[in-house]
């Protein structure tokens, strides 16, 4: 669904849906977007006037995200291409199509086993998942490494999976379910981290208000450093 508000002489366009959560919360996607996840019970006129009382962080997180457009164009799936795995850029090669399908990593290139030359599609589906499977790994070390920037154990997550999510690297739920999209294994480790520790931060403090931004700055004082570096690096 979608609304909009009027902040000062703007007009805030933004979308929401409603879902089983005690919170309302407001983000901004890379391209601007205004993205509203509200409680079951929430009214649209709670919706809008939160919206509206976040005007002046909205504006602000539009013209942070603005600074990297115009974004990098789409990616090819065709061998010669360049992606990214862990902050690195791997060229695309065609390695043996008569073999088993399997992706190998060496020396600055993703070697694609077992995919036909001009088979695009199939080369991107064997390389996506070839992230997911990556990303299990990665995201399980990089947070039991998260963890122990806090002093407790309590933030620890109830479950973690891995999905593809269209507007966010990362969610956590109020029941403490950490939801990671797999994408965020082309980005480097220590931002991996920051995301992370973003959201592990939320097990404290569910919003995006002071006392979540005092977590933060303690537990990872570089932090906006990490997110600058994240945006430019998957721009």
């Amino acid at each position: 669904m979608i609304g909009s508000v009027t902040y000062g002489t703007r007009l805030i366009h933004y979308s929401f849906e409603r879902r089983s959560r005690n919170t309302l919360d407001i983000s901004v996607t890379p391209d601007g977007a205004v993205v509203v996840a509200a409680p079951l019970d929430a009214t649209d006129e709670e919706i809008s006037d939160r919206v509206r009382r976040k005007g002046r962080w909205i504006g602000a997180q539009q013209r942070y995200f603005a600074q990297f457009r115009p974004r990098t164009t789409p990616r090819q799936w065709l061998p010669g291409e360049t992606h990214r795995y862990l902050g690195r850029q791997h060229r695309l090669r065609i390695g043996e199509p008569g073999s088993p399908i399997a992706v190998r990593r060496t020396r600055g290139l993703l070697i694609v086993d077992g995919i036909e030359f001009g088979d695009s599609a199939g080369l991107e589906r064997v390389v996506q998942r070839w992230y997911r499977i990556q990303a299990h790994d990665i995201f399980t070390q990089r947070i039991e490494r998260c963890l122990h920037r806090f002093d407790t154990a309590s933030i620890a997550p109830s479950a973690v999976t891995v999905r593809s999510m269209t507007s966010r690297w990362a969610s956590m739920s109020a029941a403490g379910r950490l939801s990671l999209n797999p994408a965020l294994v082309q980005a480097s480790v220590d931002t991996i981290d920051y995301v992370i520790t973003h959201e592990l931060a939320h097990r404290l403090e569910p919003h995006h208000g002071s006392e979540f931004w005092a977590v933060l700055d303690r537990v990872m004082p570089d932090h906006e450093q990490r997110k600058v570096r994240l945006e430019r690096m998957l721009a």
